[in-house]
């Protein structure tokens, strides 16, 4: 039987762990290969680490620090940042990765996704999707940025997410802008919409304050992959750094109470 999975992100910045806020005000968090040894210690389901860095700076992925990762990971690990060809992502699946995100290059030419696929396969592939709701009196509605923000598409969530499934993606990350960071629970609103023209596995990142958020979350949309970054950094209203994650009982209690 198909389960949720509880997905702990990493952020790196400057080859360091970090936590934003609406993708804003990066906070230094530690070490991520430390980070990693402690998930890897509580069995965390997979690991998606996103180099926040890569794309918007316009250079290739940090090879070494990818190798690095990898090496340690005990679980499945997702890499994104700064791919723009096939090549790159054969030669980060060869490393041990298990997956390559894509984001801006996706967008911008979803064929790219078809090329990956072909080389690395389509179960490898994943594509995120940055998406917040539009500014202004009378703007409704959601719509997709890049590059950490600083870049809007004119196009709608749900009519990408659709195109780049259909060009090869065989998994779609949907990442809240708006939330980020905030702990106030996920946009249920936004990834009920994105559940209902996938038909991929689909991840949710952004806004988890609490395990009740993440149950919110499968009842919403059932089977997800729930993606978390504060929520698994941080602890208490101050926000002292504590890595930590839910235990495989509470996490099938959590599951078993969402009746999915």
């Amino acid at each position: 039987m198909l389960r949720p999975r509880f997905i702990p992100c990493l952020l790196i910045h400057k080859g360091g762990l970090v936590k934003t806020q609406m993708f804003k005000s990066p906070k230094y968090v530690g070490d991520p290969i430390n980070a990693i040894k402690i998930f890897n210690e509580k069995k965390a389901d997979e690991l998606l680490v996103l180099d926040i860095d890569a794309t918007a700076n316009g250079v290739e992925p940090n090879y070494n620090l990818i190798a690095k990762f990898a090496a340690e990971c005990r679980m499945p690990v997702c890499y994104g940042g700064g791919i723009t060809s096939a090549e790159q992502a054969l030669r980060i699946i060869d490393l041990g990765v298990e997956k390559v995100a894509i984001s801006a290059a996706a967008i911008e030419n979803p064929n790219l996704l078809t090329e990956i696929a072909h080389t690395i396969g389509r179960q490898s592939v994943v594509a995120v999707l940055d998406v917040r709701k539009k500014i202004g009196l009378f703007s409704k509605g959601y719509e997709i940025c890049t590059h950490n923000g600083k870049i809007t598409h004119n196009l709608a969530p749900s009519t990408v997410a659709k195109t780049l499934q259909d060009a090869g993606a065989g998994e779609i990350v949907l990442n809240s802008v708006d939330c980020d960071g905030e702990m106030k629970g996920y946009d249920l609103m936004l990834a009920q919409q994105m559940r209902e023209v996938l038909s991929v596995p689909m991840t949710v990142l952004g806004g988890a304050g609490s395990l009740s958020d993440i149950g919110a979350l499968i009842r919403a949309c059932g089977v997800v992959g729930a993606g978390v970054g504060s929520l698994f950094v941080f602890k208490g209203k101050y926000r002292a750094v504590l890595i930590n994650y839910p235990t495989m009982l509470k996490r099938d209690e959590i599951f078993q109470n969402a009746n999915v």
